[in-house]
């Protein structure tokens, strides 16, 4: 079995596509933060935060499927 953290480490620096939505992760989940810390939140703000969630969903799903492309290459070729 192939350890789950430097599989992230390695497809972070080999993988354009992991890479990138890793970032978009990452930068739409501090944008939620930012958004979850306000004590209000305007209709648009609502909007935004639930699209955010989606948003963030997506590029989680993509990087697990490409965590788990990976993996059945490395297993492949141990």
């Amino acid at each position: 079995m192939i350890d789950r953290e430097m599989l992230v480490e390695r497809l972070t620096h080999e993988n354009e596509e992991f890479r990138r939505l890793r970032e978009e992760h990452q930068g739409y989940e501090q944008e939620l933060a930012d958004l979850n810390g306000r004590q209000f939140l305007t209709a648009d703000q609502q909007w935004r935060r639930s699209e955010l969630k989606k948003l963030k969903l997506i590029a989680k799903d993509r990087m697990e499927a490409l965590l788990r492309q990976a993996s059945k290459s490395a297993e492949a070729t141990a």
